[in-house]
């Protein structure tokens, strides 16, 4: 619980440039993930679902960010 409020602490102080390096860095991450999975299953699989809902997290607040700005 603690690692995810330094993540979304983290996330209000990072630029918008460098929020949506991190989403395009992150999805990278998760396809490789995905393919290394359908390869050879992982060590721990609940990786890809971590990398995911912070994925998840990391657009929203780039989405908020956008329509707050209009």
């Amino acid at each position: 619980m603690s690692n995810r409020i330094d993540f979304l602490n983290g996330l209000k102080e990072m630029t918008d440039e460098n929020l949506a390096a991190r989403i395009k860095e992150d999805e990278l991450r998760l396809k490789k993930l995905k393919f290394a999975h359908a390869v050879s299953p992982l060590e721990n699989p609940m990786n890809i679902r971590a990398l995911r809902r912070d994925l998840a997290r990391l657009k929203t607040e780039l989405n908020k960010r956008k329509k707050s700005g209009k």
